[in-house]
């Protein structure tokens, strides 16, 4: 692939700072028939998450007896990228980010609450710009706060990555494809657990350090997000009933 020049004068193409989250906007429930939804604005990326349940495991034989399951399934809109992967249907990538979001939840969600039962989760891209699988696990997870189903805490996602010596945060479409790295993970912010560790490319070992820390602390801001989000909901409804 043909080299792109990605840092200009100290800054990225965009504009941001090296260690700069992308514009994010997060809202609750906004699909009445679900039991949870959440739809994320992250930079360029339109995302939808809906969760469903716990409800009856179907077909039967996939239901477990001493706890839930959990099923995800994240797709991306035909009209969402001009990429192959934006294409409809379950391609490969559609199901390795569909297994991996779903690993994500089945560790923070109190299955063994609910046997027998099936929790599903869908992430639909609408529109695409890059870190799309970080931004529907974050997406998901307000889905699956607003739907009050028990978690141990509630995640976040998003990526790091190098551009030559440089660790940056956050990659957009152009910088994943021609970044030297690309490293998306999910924390449970309590603990700092790590949920979810991907990466394409190499980092040395103080690259991978800084670019955890960077992590760790967009986290800050993230969660912050997803839990005014949450909140808004009924800030709205205590204004209505006060009036």
């Amino acid at each position: 692939m043909e080299k792109l020049e990605l840092l200009i004068n100290g800054k990225r193409l965009d504009g941001r700072a090296m260690d700069e989250l992308r514009k994010i906007s997060i809202t609750a429930s906004p699909i009445r028939n679900a039991t949870g939804s959440a739809y994320i604005e992250w930079g360029n990326n339109k995302i939808l998450a809906a969760v469903y349940g716990p409800r009856e495991a179907l077909p039967r034989h996939t239901a477990d007896p001493d706890r839930a399951v959990v099923k995800c399934r994240y797709t991306m809109a035909p009209f969402s990228s001009l990429e192959e992967h934006g294409r409809p249907g379950m391609n490969r990538r559609a199901i390795e980010i569909s297994k991996v979001t779903k690993e994500v939840f089945e560790n923070v969600i109190l299955l063994d609450l609910f046997p027998g039962t099936s929790i599903d989760i869908f992430v639909e891209v609408l529109q695409s710009d890059g870190g799309t699988r970080a931004a529907g696990i974050t997406c998901a997870s307000v889905a699956l706060a607003a739907s009050g189903i028990p978690m141990r805490d509630m995640p976040y996602a998003v990526s790091a990555g190098k551009v030559g010596e440089t660790v940056i945060l956050d990659l957009n479409k152009i910088e994943d494809n021609y970044s030297d790295a690309d490293m998306p993970m999910a924390i449970n912010p309590r603990n700092k657990e790590v949920t979810l560790l991907q990466m394409d490319g190499e980092l040395t070992k103080d690259h991978f350090k800084q670019a955890v820390e960077m992590i760790l602390k967009s986290g800050e801001a993230i969660t912050k997000l997803q839990k005014e989000a949450l909140r808004l909901p009924y800030e709205k409804a205590q204004e209505r009933y006060n009036r």
